[in-house]
């Protein structure tokens, strides 16, 4: 596993494929430098004539993504600054929207806040049985709202309700996948990665105007995203300003809540 403590993002292409994995030491935890890349990297494989799918996946066999980096929360001075943050998540959201290309999701393990904007942001998801999900932004004052759109076209109003209520419980892999957030579940990650080499083998043979078609298809009427989570951003860089919410991350980081 990668020894940068800031983390990183790296893409491989293969046999018509590209995987774009990302890492933080935090239970890969997303600070901004690693949203732009991320989205970087998504904008740079759809772009890619001869890649016909992106495996989106995060290093190690632990956490997929706990979200936002509490660290660099805990920094964010004023709205302007905390707008620019939560638009990472943003970007990266709207990157996969706007990919020509079908993103398939590998949920390793559990999912956590803007962690399960990633998975609702890709076209398919693989998961196992160990990636429980959470929405745990409520408890901390700041709320969902960047990923709310991505989550709710995937698991719809009530099940949304349910997470973002919910927000000290996970809820099962099984949970995901009769929600709709998960499209396949495997008993563990050597059998998740047998399934994802399949489906990635399947989806380099076929037609790419067939699956460049599919892609317009999946994501009609989002069109007006690039505006609705920027204001949803700037929602949630002010909230983060909160009294209540600095003490509820400081209280996080120190394990007392």
């Amino acid at each position: 596993m990668p020894e940068n403590a800031e983390g990183n993002v790296s893409t491989v292409i293969s046999n018509n494929i590209a995987t774009v994995s990302f890492y933080h030491p935090a239970q890969n935890s997303l600070p901004s430098a690693l949203l732009d890349q991320l989205s970087a990297e998504i904008t740079a494989a759809g772009s890619q004539p001869l890649v016909r799918a992106i495996v989106l996946k995060s290093q190690g066999d632990r956490t997929f993504c706990a979200g936002a980096s509490f660290d660099e929360l805990l920094q964010i001075k004023d709205k302007q600054a905390g707008a620019e943050f939560f638009s990472g998540f943003a970007k990266v959201i709207n990157a996969c929207r706007k990919s020509p290309k079908i993103i398939i999701a590998r949920i390793q393990s559990k999912a956590v806040g803007g962690g399960v904007g990633l998975a609702a942001a890709a076209d398919y998801c693989l998961a196992t049985e160990a990636a429980a999900i959470k929405l745990s932004e409520l408890a901390i004052g700041i709320g969902p709202f960047v990923i709310s759109p991505a989550v709710i076209r995937k698991v719809g109003l009530s099940a949304f309700s349910q997470l973002t209520i919910r927000a000290s419980d996970f809820q099962t892999a099984q949970w995901a996948k009769e929600k709709g957030l998960y499209n396949e579940v495997y008993p563990d990650i050597a059998a998740l990665d047998e399934g994802l080499a399949a489906l990635a083998a399947k989806l380099a043979s076929y037609h790419p105007e067939a699956l460049a078609g599919l892609k317009k298809i999946l994501w009609e009427g989002t069109e007006n995203w690039d505006k609705l989570l920027a204001e949803r951003a700037a929602i949630s860089g002010e909230l983060v300003l909160s009294e209540f919410t600095q003490t509820a991350l400081h209280g996080f980081l120190s394990g007392k809540r």
